[in-house]
Formats: C-alpha cells, sequence, structure tokens
C-alpha cells in the first residue's frame, strides 16, 4: 500500500522551494526501487529510519536518515524492506543549498550523503518530523525552519533557477545561454558546475533528457515524436542520451514505468 502527498510552497518560499512531498508505504515484500536522475536537489527524510541499502553506481550505501540529493547522472537502486516507511522531502531550487546551508549541490550528485554531518541541527529537525503526525502540520514545520534561514535572492539567481528548472531554452548554444545569463562562456560553465555538476554543454543535453522523460511517462506521443520535439540530433542520439543516465531504453523505461515519473519497482521473490 502507498500514499503519496504534494503541495506547492508559500508565497515567501516560492523563490527557493518547488514543493513539499511526502511518501507512506507498508510493503509486503521485499521491493527494489530505481530512481532515476530527476534534475532536481531534494532534501529527504526517512523518518521510519528503515534500514535500507541503497547502490548508486558500483557504491553501496545505507541510507541515512536525512540526505541530500543533487543533480544525479546515474539511477538509485534501493532494496525496501517488508515494513511501514515514510519519507518526507523537499525539492528545492538549484541556488537555494549554498543560501540555506553553505553547500552547493554539486558535492551530493550521485550519493546518499548523510545530511547530518554537514548540518547538525538537521538531527533534531528529524525529531520533530517524526512527532508531527500529518503532511500538512511536516509542511508547516519545515516551511518555519526554512523561512528562518531565508535571505534574499538576485534576479540573476532567479534567471539561473528558470534556467535548470525548465525545459525551454535546451536548444540553445553554450554562448546564447551566456549571453541570456549575463555570464562569460567560461564563467558560465563554472557557475553551473558548482550548480549541478555539469558543465553548459552537459546542462543543455541533461534538459532534453528531463523533458523527453516527461513525455514517455505522461504522453502517448510515439519515440520518434519525442526525439523530435526534444530536438534531439537522430533517434539514436535520443536512445544513447536516454540510457547514457538511466542505463535503460526509452521503450524499456515506458513499459516498466510507475505512477510515480522516475521511479520503477520490482518485486523480490
Amino acid at each position: 500500500m502507498e500514499q503519496s502527498n504534494v503541495t506547492l510552497p508559500p508565497a515567501a518560499l516560492s523563490h527557493t522551494v518547488q514543493a513539499f512531498w511526502q511518501v507512506e508505504r507498508n510493503n509486503p515484500a521485499p521491493v527494489v526501487e530505481t530512481i532515476i536522475p530527476m534534475g532536481c536537489v531534494e532534501i529527504i527524510f526517512n523518518l521510519h529510519n528503515a534500514p535500507i541499502r541503497s547502490q548508486v553506481g558500483g557504491t553501496l550505501y545505507r541510507l541515512p536518515r536525512c540526505f541530500v540529493n543533487g543533480y544525479n547522472t546515474q539511477p538509485i537502486a534501493q532494496q525496501l524492506p517488508p515494513q511501514e516507511q515514510t519519507f518526507f522531502g523537499v525539492v528545492l531550487n538549484a541556488t537555494a543549498l549554498k543560501r540555506l546551508f553553505n553547500i552547493t549541490p554539486d558535492d551530493f550528485a550521485d550519493c546518499c550523503t548523510d545530511m547530518t554531518l554537514v548540518e547538525s541541527s538537521i538531527d533534531s529537525l528529524w525529531h520533530q518530523l517524526g512527532e508531527h503526525h500529518t503532511f500538512a502540520e511536516r509542511v508547516a514545520l519545515f516551511s518555519t525552519v526554512l523561512t528562518q534561514r531565508l535571505t534574499s535572492q538576485d534576479p540573476r539567481e532567479q534567471a539561473f533557477n528558470r534556467f535548470i528548472n525548465g525545459y525551454a531554452n535546451s536548444t540553445l548554444s553554450v554562448a546564447q545561454v551566456a549571453d541570456m545569463l549575463c555570464y562569460s562562456p567560461r564563467q558560465l560553465s563554472r557557475k553551473l558546475l558548482a550548480l549541478t555538476g555539469l558543465n553548459t554543454e552537459q546542462t543543455l543535453l541533461y534538459k532534453k533528457y528531463l523533458h523527453a522523460l516527461n513525455l514517455i511517462h505522461y504522453t502517448s506521443l510515439s519515440m520518434t515524436q519525442i526525439a523530435y520535439t526534444c530536438q534531439f540530433t537522430d533517434q539514436a542520439h535520443f536512445n544513447k542520451t536516454f540510457k547514457t543516465f538511466t542505463s535503460l531504453t526509452p521503450g524499456t523505461y515506458r513499459d516498466r514505468k510507475s505512477q510515480l515519473v522516475g521511479h520503477l519497482f520490482e518485486n523480490v521473490r
């Protein structure tokens, strides 16, 4: 059984937070969950502290009580035990992590780093979130914590967030993006590396992949139509790019997709 909730942030946090979410599960049998790259920065709380083993590439982790997800470029495989689990998370804009916690997302890509090692107050917050029993109460609590840490964002940071979060502008050249964001191409690449772990060209390709992922998940467009809509060079380029980030072909993802975009589940016997 699974229940999920998603809500937008209050207006005061709209330049910092994209969404709050919660997933509650009670698996009758072991399940392997594969989460393919989603193109977002998240702080995630494992509120039941279930002993969950995760693997990113060739590295094995025991999932911490709280961790940060950066701009992953590899799938995360999680072995979910047959017991109750509750995950609560916040999706942040790319520049927010630095302002809130003085850390950058590039250090948290393709790994499961314990957030309490970076920010000691997170341990107390984990306990407080666990003491609240509804999604709305947890959103209110975390919103208060973030508001207390909030500093104003300048227009350039907001422009960066809009560029990274959206699918638009993925067909621009590096020079065009640099001009749009008022940076030199070299400065732009350094800025994007700090935010996403990817240079400008890689970020543009990643945006195309994310656009394609959502079209595969939510529409019935053919793979040829999706490749054309996202302006990949050709079908082969689309297939290669998708498989690079997910280890799956686009067709395999569509066949195995769940209700949650980017999440695949397989029962373990």
